[in-house]
């Protein structure tokens, strides 16, 4: 090869055009950068440098509030997130039933979900109420007793609200796990009802292998969700009765009506360790 032909520069080869994808993906990566720098960087940023004194943890870790919240977290997430997510597993099945009137069911039963949570808890909130409320006026009218006053246990109280959180949140994750369920091909079913499986045999051997990556996916999502979700707590409860029904969601809420805002963000700060973990095992799982 002679020495011109090793100097030529090599051939420039046409830019490949952008395909739809790519081109809307770029034009809407740096609106979508400046609003996670503006409403999640910042605040975030903020919130740690608010709560970046020593002296605002050991005054969190001081007051009893603070540890009775921390139980009430660590109940809410293992009792209501299990039993709403059990719940879901079993409605899923219910609901993939070739019934007419099961189909005209589930549009009552998505209803908790789709409705705004204000209105819907308060008048929980209203019937839960130990004079006027409609449970204990039904109660007077049946008995002649007067019904408890729900809300003022500590026990109650909490066990209302992880009913509530159920109760709202039930809808979408039985949506979830019912999708999880159609794509479960119907000639497994069929092969195993001719070799004489039951429903149980039939769930333990194709629907949960088939199911469990999204499962236990879903109860990761949800606990990380229902530790930002102060709605169930916060409106039917108030945090009350005494403070003994606050969890991590809600106790920066107090902190923050009574003018203490570096506790409030540190109350928030010490969450962390519950959050990084889920969102660790959650991205892990959805890298697999």
């Amino acid at each position: 090869m002679s020495q011109a032909a090793l100097a030529a520069p090599p051939p420039v080869l046409p830019r490949k055009a952008l395909s739809p994808w790519q081109f809307w993906g770029r034009l809407l990566v740096l609106p979508y950068l400046l609003v996670f720098v503006v409403f999640v960087l910042y605040p975030v940023g903020y919130g740690l440098w608010l709560a970046r004194h020593p002296e605002s943890y050991v005054k969190l870790f001081d007051d009893p509030i603070f540890f009775r919240t921390a139980v009430n977290t660590l109940v809410f997430l293992v009792v209501a997130i299990n039993l709403k997510m059990v719940i879901a597993m079993v409605l899923s099945g219910f609901f993939v039933t070739q019934r007419w009137w099961i189909k005209a069911l589930s549009l009552v039963f998505i209803l908790p979900w789709a409705l705004p949570s204000i209105p819907t808890i308060l008048s929980v909130r209203f019937m839960l109420n130990p004079e006027w409320g409609v449970i204990n006026s039904l109660i007077f009218r049946l008995t002649g007793l007067d019904g408890p006053n729900w809300l003022n246990d500590p026990t109650l109280a909490l066990s209302f609200s992880m009913l509530m959180h159920v109760w709202k949140s039930l809808p979408f994750w039985t949506l979830i796990l019912i999708a999880g369920r159609l794509a479960i091909p119907a000639e497994q079913y069929e092969a195993a009802a001719v070799d004489g499986a039951t429903n149980w045999q039939k769930f333990k051997f194709i629907t949960w292998p088939s199911m469990r990556q999204l499962y236990l996916t879903s109860t990761i999502l949800s606990m990380i969700w229902t530790l930002g979700d102060f709605n169930s707590v916060y409106l039917l409860t108030g945090g009350g009765p005494a403070d003994m029904t606050h969890v991590l969601a809600t106790l920066g809420i107090r902190y923050l009506r009574l003018d203490q805002v570096d506790m409030a963000m540190a109350s928030i700060v010490v969450a962390l360790p519950f959050v990084l973990p889920l969102v660790y095992f959650m991205m892990k799982r959805l890298s697999k």
